[in-house]
């Protein structure tokens, strides 16, 4: 059976947790920050955990993360 190959842009944009959770950036910091408050883009800082549902179809992107 060969290897399957990995999405490239999964693994650039995504990370698995120690617990099997999918953590990417935080949506809204690309553009448009005059618009928003500066508390916003504080909150906007760091990572944040996909949902279930969003992280099972990111886990079948990256078939040989550690916690698959």
């Amino acid at each position: 059976m060969p290897k399957l190959k990995t999405k490239s842009s999964a693994k650039k944009r995504f990370k698995i947790s120690a617990r099997g959770k999918v953590l990417s950036a935080q949506a809204g910091k690309r553009h448009g920050m005059i618009k928003r408050t500066n508390s916003q883009i504080r909150k906007l800082r760091g990572t944040t955990a996909l949902s279930k549902q969003d992280g099972k179809i990111v886990k079948s992107y990256m078939p040989y993360s550690l916690r698959g």
